[in-house]
């Protein structure tokens, strides 16, 4: 009677040959990402005939702590004992939120959009520091080489000769953004494990809350009530640059380390010289166009020298 071989599975497909279309999701991811947190200080300065900043920031939080409640609602998964056990947390990085938008929402009262988007990616700087110093996390020597240009773009395009960056707008951006990289670590430090919907909530309502005191214990100003347009864009600012985009942060930086998302996120101020043309038909210098060169060289130095898997060890094949 003859022997028969045991039926054994395929091999397994190494993890090298599959690399190359894994990481197509995250770039669509960070496609996105890019293009609505490009809008986040074009959005700012259109409220700006509307609303006075704390009252504008206050309302765009509150359209999207609704929305975002609602849903949570409706899908029946919103956890209040989360609140309570970290209420500590929720308030911290709330407040650094609160504060950082309030103070975003203020400057382009005094500087122009553009200008305040790419001043903005000093956060670039902030972070890594604080991701490498508090976190332990660890660059590659070409990340560390792309982190340099990109940042080095930055300071092109933002430190000019005779420019506005002693001013009090461009003051408000440097504290909103180092506000708003310390959020970021506490978050990838402590949140990275929590329910994303619960922790996107109350992150969202707590920035509110704060924003909310703010508004109350500030001198009160005339109050007008604006027009239906204004309270449209309000809508749509909550949507768009709080709901979609900081769904889309957050996931992100659940993927990949908080210096590589910074570093990525130093493209950003490139689209808004885009989005600021179309909208307000301004146009960047030479100057401007070269650090935004650096930056995106940074960026594509930095990307490309994501450590790739090794392939899985060849699977014994047991004997006859």
């Amino acid at each position: 009677m003859a022997t028969q071989n045991p039926v054994l599975p395929p091999p397994a497909t190494p993890i090298a040959e599959i690399a190359p279309t894994a990481p197509q999701p995250a770039i669509g991811l960070f496609a996105l990402l890019l293009m609505v947190d490009s809008l986040h200080f074009v959005f700012a300065r259109a409220l700006i005939p509307y609303f006075d900043p704390a009252i504008s920031a206050t309302l765009v939080m509150l359209v999207a702590t609704t929305q975002v409640g609602l849903y949570g609602w409706y899908r029946g998964t919103l956890a209040l004992n989360l609140l309570r056990r970290h209420f500590g947390f929720f308030l911290i990085i709330g407040a650094c939120v609160g504060t950082s938008t309030f103070l975003t929402y203020a400057s382009v009262s005094y500087i122009d959009a553009g200008t305040a988007s790419m001043l903005s990616k000093m956060s670039t700087l902030f972070t890594l520091l604080i991701g490498v110093a508090w976190l332990r996390e660890q660059l590659l020597p070409i990340q560390i080489v792309g982190a340099v240009v990109a940042i080095g773009g930055v300071f092109v395009i933002s430190f000019q000769p005779g420019g506005d960056v002693l001013q009090i707008g461009s003051l408000l951006v440097v504290i909103s953004t180092a506000g708003y990289a310390l959020h970021t670590a506490v978050v990838k430090r402590s949140g990275g494990d929590m329910d994303f919907l619960n922790f996107f909530f109350f992150r969202l309502l707590l920035t509110t809350l704060c924003l909310a005191v703010l508004v109350l214990t500030r001198p009160a100003a005339a109050w007008t009530a604006p027009p239906a347009i204004g309270w449209w864009i309000v809508l749509l600012t909550g949507t768009v640059d709080v709901v979609i985009s900081r769904s889309l942060y957050y996931l992100a930086l659940r993927r990949i380390t908080m210096s590589l998302h910074a570093i990525i996120l130093t493209v950003s101020p490139v689209i808004s010289i885009i989005w600021a043309y179309f909208l307000f038909d301004t146009f960047p210098g030479t100057q401007q166009l070269l650090g935004g060169c650096a930056v995106l060289a940074g960026v594509v130095i930095a990307t490309r020298s994501r450590r790739r898997l090794p392939p899985l060890p060849a699977t014994p094949v047991a004997p006859n």
